[in-house]
């Protein structure tokens, strides 16, 4: 039996809303900031959501199949570059940098704010499934914006999160 996840993931099967990742990939900016119950579903992780209980659940099985096939990660790597453009960063094989538009995508940058969790999410996934080198992209990117902005944008407590993902 194929799980939710993988079924999600290979476009025969829909989250708990009934839509498909490719709908997903679809989305504007505001509907990725306004939406908060899809994040579990791109990226999703052996740990329980404690703010989506219809998320799914990671399993070893799942993460052999990503690991095992191209087509899987190319996808996964579809959903962190729709994610990336959605926080202004963008992706050159495994090395992740500020875009063009950073400066206006960049409402993220606020202690306390919910994406930062979306990023850990997003790390953590990345390397379960084998995408080591997209995961230590992302977190060397990330680290660099919080040290040129500073304890305002980015909580030592972030920070933390973050850094703790290179542990998974």
């Amino acid at each position: 039996m194929t799980s939710v996840i993988l079924a999600f993931y290979n476009g025969t099967g829909f989250d708990a809303a009934g839509r498909s990742l490719e709908e997903i990939w679809s989305w504007d900016h505001r509907r990725l900031e306004m939406i908060h119950d899809f994040i579990q579903w791109l990226f999703p992780t052996p740990e329980p959501s404690r703010f989506n209980p219809d998320a799914p659940l990671l399993s070893a099985g799942d993460v052999k199949a990503f690991r095992t096939s191209p087509e899987l990660q190319a996808r996964a790597r579809r959903s962190l570059d729709l994610m990336l453009r959605f926080y202004g960063l963008t992706r050159d094989q495994a090395m992740i940098v500020r875009d063009e538009a950073f400066a206006h995508k960049a409402h993220w940058l606020q202690p306390l704010n919910h994406n930062h969790m979306r990023l850990t999410r997003i790390m953590i996934f990345l390397r379960l499934i084998g995408l080591v080198a997209e995961a230590q992209g992302l977190l060397a990117c990330l680290l660099d914006i919080a040290a040129r902005e500073g304890k305002a944008a980015i909580s030592e407590r972030t920070l933390q999160f973050w850094r703790a993902t290179t542990d998974v």
